[in-house]
């Protein structure tokens, strides 16, 4: 590496936050940009480690020595080149990734890893800046149509591939916007919607298709879909949120995170919702039922619109500061882990089963919950089981449900095409990510399961690669999972 003493000389410095006091009153972005020194420093903290556990950590298999190495040097180009060839969209994983890369850095087992997120975004930063990231469009065209149902991340690098691969490609989104939860789920503050506007802009350059308000199996038929194309590639996600069946859900009040997130960022972009159907946090007394990060977008989100108070509720223990025995590196750390969100205020707690809801004239009004905790049984699974005598009641105008997606949803174009579900209700394919259905492939998160960005990026890019061998009878297009 250009400085073997680089982590030794210099500590882990994050680009620096936002104030709070600033940030709470706005949507812009937390961070703050590097300096070149900065930025050159971080990149010399990557040591010459023989055997990088980055890799094994990123699904992506980014080339993460090489790109820092470069970004030492201040060679941005070069650093950008190595980070585009394993990865479609860093300006997206530099932001909102929670950087499994970094758990497995070497660094980790006895200090604190090299900033690789923050490198990434700084790196793709400087290429759409500097105009190095440009429209690639292919120099010939096979004639094949492929039609790529879902705008997420693992839609658009599925789509960015079998277009590279010289395939016509659309996209079907039944949204109104492209981009699934990196235009209407994430909020502003952890990603810019510029962000994503200025890639999709790009992929129209480079000869790729977008169809919004585009619902297949109810505005669009499946009969059309399976007739007009040549293959088509399933990225729709895992869409089907986890509810919580107990009295007093349907109360005016209590809605999924995924209804409150999405008007948030419509507004922004210019499209209120109805005032009818408005979910607000202002002046409202909020709790968030979910300790991931969707439970702290929707923190965020509250501070930003005026909320009274805010109280997050996870149903598992506190996780602790640091890794446990049975928790060894370089294992992804079950650690307890504070967002920006968190730092602005709300109170967190752990151990918290909520029992139902109660409210007048059909409003909600108060939470009614009760601790518990966890103990493991004969077979070593811990169980939970109710706290005697911790039964309250929490005020409240408002409930978020943050807890996860279960599956895609069944009913409508999944339904409709006949495709096998696996055990879990995902979308069920074989070693080549074909459904039982001929020509239909899928992958990301409808195959997975709820999951990170970069596996979403790496399955879309996994999907691409066996389309364009299903309908060319061999591939170029990279592998990227290992093995």
């Amino acid at each position: 590496m250009g400085k073997p003493t680089g982590f030794m000389e210099s500590g882990r410095t994050p680009p620096e936050r936002r104030a709070t006091t600033e940030r709470i009153y706005d949507y812009n972005e937390y961070y703050h940009r590097w300096s070149d020194k900065e930025a050159e420093e971080q990149g010399s903290r990557c040591m010459d480690c023989a055997v990088p556990f980055c890799h094994m950590g990123c699904p992506l298999g980014n080339v993460i020595p090489e790109f820092n190495h470069h970004v030492y040097k201040g060679e941005w180009e070069k650093a950008l080149r190595v980070l585009l060839s394993t990865n479609n969209f860093p300006e997206f994983t530099g932001r909102i990734c929670p950087a499994p890369c970094e758990a497995s850095c070497v660094l980790s087992i006895n200090s604190d890893p090299v900033t690789i997120e923050y490198i990434e975004k700084e790196i793709s930063d400087r290429g759409f800046e500097q105009g190095w990231i440009k429209p690639e469009p292919p120099t010939t065209r096979t004639g094949k149509k492929v039609a790529v149902v879902g705008s997420g991340p693992s839609g658009l690098a599925a789509a960015q591939q079998l277009n590279r691969a010289g395939h016509s490609v659309t996209v079907l989104e039944r949204a109104d916007y492209i981009g699934g939860l990196l235009m209407l789920g994430i909020p502003d503050f952890k990603l810019d919607k510029t962000v994503v506007k200025r890639r999709v802009t790009l992929m129209e350059q480079e000869g790729i298709a977008f169809k919004t308000n585009v619902n297949v199996g109810v505005n669009f038929s499946v009969g059309d879909l399976l007739t007009n194309y040549d293959a088509i590639c399933l990225t729709g996600g895992s869409t089907e949120a986890r509810d919580l069946p107990v009295p007093g859900r349907d109360l005016d009040g209590v809605h999924f995170a995924m209804e409150y997130l999405p008007q948030q960022n419509r507004r922004l972009q210019g499209s209120d919702a109805s005032p009818d159907n408005v979910i607000t946090a202002e002046g409202k007394r909020v709790v968030i039922l979910g300790g991931g990060d969707t439970g702290a977008d929707c923190l965020g989100t509250a501070h930003r619109q005026g909320a009274e108070m805010v109280h997050q509720y996870e149903l598992l223990p506190e996780p602790p500061l640091d890794r446990s025995e049975n928790n060894p590196w370089p294992q992804w750390p079950s650690i307890l882990r504070t967002s920006g969100a968190h730092e602005e205020g709300g109170t967190r707690d752990y151990n918290i089963l909520t029992k139902s809801f109660s409210g007048t004239n059909g409003k909600l009004e108060k939470l009614h919950g009760v601790r518990v905790e966890w103990s493991p049984d004969e077979n070593g699974r811990f169980q939970m089981s109710e706290i005697s005598g911790t039964e309250f009641e929490m005020d409240a105008d408002l409930v978020l449900l943050a807890m996860g997606f279960v599956h895609p949803e069944h009913g409508g174009m999944l339904e409709q095409l006949g495709v096998e579900l696996d055990d879990r209700g995902n979308v069920k394919v074989d070693n080549n990510k074909m459904t039982t259905i001929p020509k239909v492939f899928a992958g990301g998160d409808m195959v997975r399961g709820q999951s990170l960005v970069v596996w979403a990026i790496a399955e879309g890019r996994e999907v691409a690669r066996n389309i364009d061998r299903y309908l060319s009878g061999d591939t170029e297009l990279a592998k990227t999972f290992p093995g």
